[in-house]
């Protein structure tokens, strides 16, 4: 928690360098440390296991798989939007919105939190509710393809379970 803290106090400091709200940038009073300390020891405790995380839990590895897992999440981003504008300029307007639910496999609080903001990042999908315990889903889509890309599809659970390897 030593270094966890030393970090958060030097991002702190580098931050408070640069950004000055009164004074000249750089300049550091008694009582602006001792913020800077009581601020650094908050987030040190709240953050101190997700940024140092328990042996075997082959953070390097679920990294490397996990950018290009972004990638292809941009990509997604990228397709959904012009679906969407699709959608809303069509002079019909297919849109026909539904809320689905579905069980997942992913039971770790990061493969679980990774899939609902994917879903939630991607136009035209919103997570609504998660129960970690079942790995069940709950989501607003604003068609039927949104829908069955995470119902029939499962292509993103399948690729987020592969990052955090819960094949």
């Amino acid at each position: 928690m030593v270094v966890t803290f030393c970090i958060m106090f030097a991002f702190w400091v580098l931050l408070s360098a640069w950004v000055s709200d009164h004074e000249a940038p750089g300049h550091f009073n008694l009582l602006h440390v001792c913020e800077g300390i009581i601020a650094a020891l908050i987030v040190t405790v709240i953050s101190h296991e997700l940024l140092i995380p328990g042996k075997g839990e082959k953070v390097l590895l679920k990294t490397l798989r996990l950018i290009p897992y972004l990638g292809w999440e941009l990509w997604q981003i990228a397709l959904a939007t012009f679906d969407v504008a699709y959608r809303v300029i069509h002079p019909k307007m297919p849109i026909d919105p539904r809320i689905i639910e579905f069980e997942t496999t992913l039971r770790s609080d990061f493969a679980l939190t990774t899939l609902a903001n994917s879903i939630t990042l991607t136009p035209g999908t919103i997570t609504i509710l998660v129960e970690p315990e079942k790995g069940k889903f709950v989501v607003h889509a604003i068609a039927e393809k949104p829908a069955d890309a995470l119902l029939v599809d499962k292509t993103m659970q399948r690729k987020v379970a592969h990052v955090y390897m819960e094949e």
